[in-house]
Order: C-alpha cells, then sequence, then structure tokens
C-alpha cells in the first residue's frame, strides 16, 4: 500500500510526503527536480528522479514499489508564466497528466488524488465559490488544470478509476517544525515575496493593481496553510481506501485577505518595514477568489488548524530566515 507522490520534492509536495511519513505510510517520490529540492523530505523517502510523462518510467516505479495510490502535484504553476508559454504548460500539466493517469490504470492502479486549483474558476462573480460554479478559466495555467480535470473523470467512467480532485485557493505558510517550505527562488507567491522584502533578500516588492473592485483596491484571496492542506490529501486518500466515490473539493477557510492586508500583517510580524512599488494589473489575476468549503467539511474529516493569517505570516517567515541563515544552502 505505497503511495506515490508525483512533486514530492517542490513545496506542496514535499509537505505531504512528511504528512504520509508521519502517519507511518509508505511513500514513493517521482520528481524531475526542475524546481524542487530533494532535501525537502526525509531521506528515508524512496526516491525517482524524472518526469510523470515517462511511461515507462512510471510503470516500472510502481511496480517495484507495490504503489496503489497517487498523489498527483507535479505541475508549471506560475499563472503569468503559463500566458507566456502556454504549449509548455498543456505539455507538463495535462498531457504528461495523461500519460500518468493512462500508465497507472494499466498498472491497476484506481486511487489518484489531483492537485487543481481555484484558477478553474476564472473571474467568478459569486462571494464565495461553491464547487459547481461555473468554470471559466483565464488562463492556460487553469485551463491546463481543468483539462485534467477533465480527463480523470473521464477515466473514471470508463476504467472505474476513483479520484479526488482538491482545487486550491491560495497556498503559504510553512511547516511549523520547520522541516520544509516554499524554497524555490525567484518565487511569485506573494507571502513567500513579502517575507523575502521584510528580511532583506529583496530590495523591495511589488503590488499589481490597486484598481479592482475590492475594499482597498487589491486582489482578494483565500490562503489556507500548506500543513492544513497536506491533511486535506490525507483525508481524501482516506476516503478513497475506505471505498468512497470520486469527489472535487476547494481548499480554502472560506475567507479572504487583501495584498495590503498581507502587506500589513508580514511587516507587524516581522517588525520589519520594507518599501511595496505600486505596478499595474498582471493578465490573469481575478479580483477576488474566495472557497466555500462546506463541502469538504461535511465530506471529509479534515479541520483545519492554522487558518489564522497571522500564524501562516510566523510559520513563512521561520522558514525564510532558516534559508536565509544557510545562505543558500540545503536546510539540514
Amino acid at each position: 500500500m505505497t503511495v506515490l507522490v508525483t512533486g514530492g520534492a517542490g513545496y506542496i509536495g514535499s509537505h505531504m510526503v512528511h504528512e504520509l511519513v508521519d502517519a507511518g505510510d509508505s511513500v514513493v517520490v517521482l520528481d524531475n527536480l526542475s524546481t524542487g529540492f530533494r532535501y525537502l523530505f526525509p531521506a528515508s523517502v524512496p526516491f525517482v528522479n524524472g518526469s510523470t510523462g515517462d511511461r515507462e518510467l512510471v510503470a516500472r516505479t510502481i511496480e517495484q514499489y507495490g504503489v496503489t495510490a497517487i498523489i498527483h502535484f507535479a505541475a508549471s504553476i506560475v499563472v503569468p508564466d503559463s500566458l507566456r508559454d502556454p504549449l509548455g504548460y498543456y505539455q507538463n500539466n495535462t498531457m504528461n497528466t495523461c500519460a500518468l493517469i493512462d500508465t497507472a490504470i494499466e498498472a491497476g492502479v484506481r486511487q489518484v488524488i489531483f492537485s487543481s486549483t481555484a484558477a478553474v474558476y476564472g473571474n467568478a462573480e459569486v462571494p464565495r465559490i461553491r464547487e459547481d460554479a461555473p468554470t471559466a478559466p483565464i488562463s492556460p495555467y487553469g485551463t491546463s488544470k481543468l483539462m485534467s480535470e477533465i480527463m480523470l473523470h473521464d477515466a473514471g467512467r470508463a476504467h472505474g478509476l476513483r479520484f479526488v480532485i482538491l482545487r486550491y485557493f491560495n497556498v503559504a505558510g510553512a511547516d511549523p517544525r520547520g522541516r520544509t517550505g516554499q524554497s524555490s527562488p525567484n518565487a511569485t507567491h506573494l507571502i513567500k515575496v513579502a517575507c523575502e522584502a521584510a528580511i532583506g533578500k529583496r530590495p523591495k516588492m511589488s503590488v499589481f493593481g490597486t484598481d479592482y473592485p475590492t475594499p482597498d483596491g487589491t486582489c482578494i484571496r483565500d490562503y489556507i496553510h500548506v500543513s492544513d492542506l497536506a491533511r486535506a490529501h490525507s483525508a481524501a486518500l482516506g476516503h478513497l481506501r475506505r471505498g468512497g466515490a470520486s469527489m472535487t473539493f476547494n481548499c480554502g477557510y472560506g475567507r479572504g485577505s487583501s495584498v495590503f492586508e498581507v502587506v500589513d500583517a508580514v511587516r507587524r510580524i516581522s517588525g520589519r518595514d520594507f518599501p511595496v512599488e505600486i505596478e499595474g494589473r498582471r493578465p490573469g489575476d481575478p479580483a477576488a477568489l474566495v472557497a466555500n468549503v462546506e463541502r469538504i467539511r461535511s465530506a471529509l474529516p479534515w479541520r483545519s488548524q492554522f487558518q489564522d493569517l497571522d500564524t501562516i505570516v510566523a510559520h513563512a517567515l521561520a522558514w525564510e530566515k532558516r534559508l536565509h541563515g544557510k545562505r543558500g544552502a540545503a536546510p539540514g
């Protein structure tokens, strides 16, 4: 009963690996290390260096380790980059996912948890978005994820594949025990960028757009702590192992914070001021994305532990200081 975690050397994937290991699960990681780092998950966990699009490698890994479930994180995730390189995003996010699903089905794996995104909703016009809201992505990133969702539904009907799709809102924070966190250089995640500015790793940070139809003119997002998100995956895995039906869930807290509110929180928690430069809107950024989380709270035994913006910021800041102290070396 081994779980294959694709993208397990990345930000969210590494938190998932720690969550599974803590629970006593057998785990194997598949990652090409294009944006991930081997040091982010335990050395005791078997690691396979490669792509989810490599059918032979995936099939061999499933057979060698006795994989019975797949948690699929491996993907390109930067919305502006997807506008510049749409075909690259469709290749990595959609076509590689197609290959992974097909190989899994051929190998007899029938349980998949898929890392999706609130970007599938596009410019939603409701205060809190339900899972049955219209899907109208406004970026190739969002479209690439929606296409993968559609493939899972079709594969489920044709081959008996059971899956859980988790649509993330804005993931932030770091492992409270300091074992892993967002480590990518040149990251675009708002809280990480603000924390880098607070400790002097960046000379300033930018706010993209202050003319949105929101109370302070900046974008509003539903920030979820990465450790709470990992626990949501564990709850989804338990659901599938108990024979549960395929489901789609939003992952957030049901409340939003604006960009300026995040900046204020980072300044308050860090005790440091830092320059903020106002720039124009970025293409592909909706004004507000906040989750309706009634479905996941009613269907899964999942309860959040860190749904406080100050706590999320404090954990992210602690990890950023640890990285900064290592001066680019792998955290021990």
